[in-house]
């Protein structure tokens, strides 16, 4: 029998395909844009035709094409390409002074978006004197920044006027940080209360359908510079998911991509949510984007204490020594919304920071298995786990959506350890869920970490440090996972959680070639330098989508 030919033969000194039946090969065979064989380079060899495109990665390495299972891909890309952008690192006078450089040519109404904010810095925000700091860095145009968890915003007087917020009319949602002295909104916006805002700027034009679709094309472009060629975005409107179809259907999009349906919206602010954003989600299918997941925000960010925990807080003087945080949904309600999910087909991604909404999700999920439902559900971010309820994770079939690029580099792990104390020291338990038989999907969280890099995640993962070496010390070193195991949650583990194993995630026959080429074995190394490899190249169905300079 004669063996089919292939477009494209792969070989090379290490080619890892997160496949345990087969984890290292010499060479893989592509075909129409799927893995036609993998092997031995002698067995490939017989695929080779008189046509076929011979790739010889010498001593660089091949993996899988990185996954990322919780991204928000447009919103980075809009940051990039329209918006003011910030790192966390600026102090007050710095961000003013981008903003008084950012201000200068535009017109005097015209709006100035951006971020980000160190969490630690909103205390320093929270005044009047800061606002109106604000005010004259920006020539009285109204301003918006988001803060690093992107679940708060900062604003000046001019965009709390157009967004109707005063001391008299204060958002119901959320929390309006008022000034102690004059009792005046401040500019600072937690979870919900910041919406009003983003609903005034979309109210005054916001981006164009055009402008959407660079943002996603854009987004995409630097998800493939890291290697990743197959991502679920957490939470989408209409002008996401029309410009992923779009970019689709022009043949643009280099990508697996699952999209979540927004079913309530704690900090976005987009139009419509719920039943009519999930009833249009089929509008905007095509081949490569799947909106096949809905998103559920069961609670908020722990330093806002607005997560959901199952001991209390830290006391302090607004909330007492009682507080627990709540959830967004009580257990009917989540029930109701998780079932009708199921019905549909779809999966749902629940963000859950805390260990008592984790707990909320685990009971309800127990009630639609028993309902006879096997529905996809994650929880994101899976960062605070009880130890009982880590082995329901597998009973249940409940993924853990996790994003190790949190943990460091940043003000995050300083700001949980503010308001949770010692228990701030032990999240993230994935070698616990891993010998639990838990599936853990590797995510970044982008744009909330300042980088998709999967390579951060990787090493984050085996060495519990900062990949970048700027902060000191480990986290809870006893929960390091392998490397092998890393690069699984980020590639099957991640596809699989997203409802793409039997799609992508590995270097099987059958499977779209999704690879990334890097300059060496990342994996193989000293663990922590696994980050300082690079991508040489990107691999999207057997077309190359990215080359490294």
């Amino acid at each position: 029998m004669v063996a089919a030919a292939a477009d494209l033969i792969v070989t090379g000194s290490v080619i890892r395909t997160a496949d345990r039946r087969h984890p290292v090969v010499e060479s893989f065979a592509v075909r129409d844009g799927r893995i036609l064989a993998v092997g031995t380079r002698a067995e490939i060899d017989a695929h080779r035709g008189a046509r076929t495109r011979m790739l010889d990665v010498g001593d660089a390495a091949v993996y899988p094409g990185f996954v990322d299972v919780h991204n928000h891909h447009a919103m980075a890309g809009r940051t990039e390409l329209f918006e003011l952008s910030l790192p966390p690192s600026l102090t007050l006078d710095e961000i003013l002074d981008r903003v008084r450089e950012k201000a200068e040519p535009l017109p005097p109404d015209a709006w100035i978006i951006g971020g980000v904010v160190a969490t630690t810095l909103l205390s320093t925000l929270a005044t009047t004197a800061s606002r109106q700091r604000l005010d004259e860095a920006a020539g009285g145009r109204p301003v918006v920044i988001v803060e690093d968890s992107r679940h708060n915003r900062w604003a000046n007087t001019r965009a709390l006027e157009l967004a109707g917020i005063t001391a008299a009319s204060i958002p119901s949602a959320g929390v309006t940080v008022l000034d102690p002295d004059d009792g005046t909104p401040t500019g600072v916006l937690r979870e919900g209360a910041g919406i009003p805002v983003q609903e005034a700027y979309d109210r005054s034009g916001g981006l164009t359908p055009e402008q959407h679709v660079a943002a996603s094309r854009r987004g995409v472009e630097i998800l493939n510079s890291f290697g990743i060629t197959t991502f679920q975005d957490a939470g989408v409107s209409t002008d996401i998911l029309g410009a992923l179809a779009a970019l689709d259907r022009a043949q643009e999009l280099h990508a697996w991509v699952v999209s979540s349906l927004l079913v309530n919206d704690e900090i976005f602010g987009v139009d419509p949510i719920g039943e009519p954003l999930i009833a249009r989600g089929e509008e905007f299918r095509t081949p490569h984007h799947r909106p096949d997941f809905v998103k559920i925000f069961l609670d908020g960010v722990p330093p806002a204490r607005t997560a959901s925990f199952l001991e209390p807080y830290v006391a302090d003087a607004v909330h007492g020594a009682h507080f627990h945080g709540e959830t967004t949904m009580t257990f009917d309600e989540l029930h109701t919304w998780l079932r009708s999910v199921a019905e549909r087909g779809l999966g749902a991604k629940v963000h859950c920071t805390g260990d008592g909404s984790a707990r909320l999700v685990l009971d309800v999920a127990e009630r639609i298995r028993a309902d006879g439902f096997t529905t996809p559900i994650q929880i994101a971010h899976g960062q605070f786990l009880a130890v009982d309820d880590i082995p329901r994770l597998h009973a249940l079939e409940v993924s853990a959506d996790i994003s190790p690029f949190i943990w460091f580099p940043g003000v995050i792990p300083q700001a949980l350890a503010e308001v949770l104390g010692e228990r701030a020291e032990h999240s993230q338990p994935n070698r616990a869920l891993l010998d639990a038989g838990a599936l853990v999907a590797g995510g970044s969280d982008w744009p909330v970490s300042e980088s998709p890099n999967t390579l951060e995640g990787l090493q984050g993962l085996v060495t519990r440090a900062d990949p970048l070496g700027r902060a000191p010390g480990v986290l809870w070193p006893e929960q390091a996972i392998t490397a092998e195991e890393a690069l699984e949650v980020f590639t099957l583990n991640a596809a699989t959680a997203m409802g793409l194993g039997a799609e992508t995630g590995s270097l099987t026959p059958g499977k779209s070639a999704d690879f990334v080429v890097l300059d060496r074995d990342a994996i193989a190394g000293p663990a922590d330098e696994i980050v300082h490899t690079a991508v040489v190249s990107t691999w999207f169905e057997g077309r190359e989508v990215y080359t490294g300079s």
